[in-house]
């Protein structure tokens, strides 16, 4: 059986070609001072223990990474390798990244926004208590399966305060998995959801696989607008499928 954390690397990565010094002075870093590996020696680790996956963007030259940061985390960093002819468990093909940090959901989760090249792997990490944490390797697609906007995929059946939220694949048929986002109008995270099924009923958590809502939603309410995300996400932790709908209870 899968095992469900490989899907989770929501978030949220792709790679920006890293500007390292090349002069002679000792002060200068060599690569090696910026690979993953470098940065994990004498320190305690866990890998597969970051959510996180990556998108090609509405903007062809971009491409989005998300992540879930937990409360407390510090120091999150993203690391690249070249392409994706190496071995993707490999911490020295992994050199850092360089890009800023974007709010998603009013802060929920968070996202880069990088330009890659061509195809590679990337890793998330954060520090959680004084131990680093990895997102499982993501596959970066954005040229041989650019991801999908299609908010027509998305059906919902609002007639009470518990809709019901039906979806459909794509071009690409291997999503594993389904994550799901109910907002306010004003784009806050009512509720957070994983499900391996192509529907979500909310409030109801019986398909739901993983549940990162941080309290339990208010019911929803009549006359107010409401929106849904869906993310549609390979084993690999890429997304093929993006839709936004927004919605009121009828």
């Amino acid at each position: 059986m899968i095992k469900l954390k490989k899907f989770f690397t929501f978030v949220f990565l792709s790679t920006m070609v890293l500007s390292c010094s090349t002069g002679d002075s000792e002060d200068s870093p060599s690569i090696e001072d910026v690979t993953l590996a470098a940065n994990l020696v004498n320190k305690e680790f866990v890998i597969d223990n970051v959510i996180a996956c990556a998108a090609s963007n509405e903007n062809p030259s971009l491409t989005s990474v998300f992540l879930y940061p937990r409360d407390g985390v510090t120091n999150i960093d993203y690391y690249y390798t070249n392409s994706l002819d190496v071995d993707k468990n490999d911490y020295t093909a992994y050199v850092r990244g360089d890009a800023d940090l974007i709010n998603v959901f009013n802060g929920f989760l968070l996202k880069y926004e990088i330009a890659p090249i061509q195809e590679q792997w990337v890793i998330v990490v954060f520090e959680e208590n004084g131990i680093i944490n990895l997102s499982n390797p993501i596959r970066i697609k954005h040229l041989s399966k650019p991801t999908e906007y299609l908010p027509e995929n998305v059906a919902i059946n609002a007639t009470t305060t518990m809709p019901i939220f039906d979806w459909e694949d794509g071009s690409f048929d291997d999503s594993v998995i389904y994550f799901q986002a109910v907002l306010t109008e004003n784009n806050d995270i009512l509720s957070a959801t994983y499900t391996f099924d192509k529907s979500f009923q909310f409030y109801n958590l019986d398909n739901v696989v993983l549940n990162i809502t941080e309290e339990q939603p208010p019911s929803l309410e009549e006359g107010l607008n409401y929106g849904f995300t869906l993310l549609a996400v390979s084993e690999d932790n890429w997304v093929n499928l993006f839709a936004e709908r927004t919605f009121k209870i009828n």
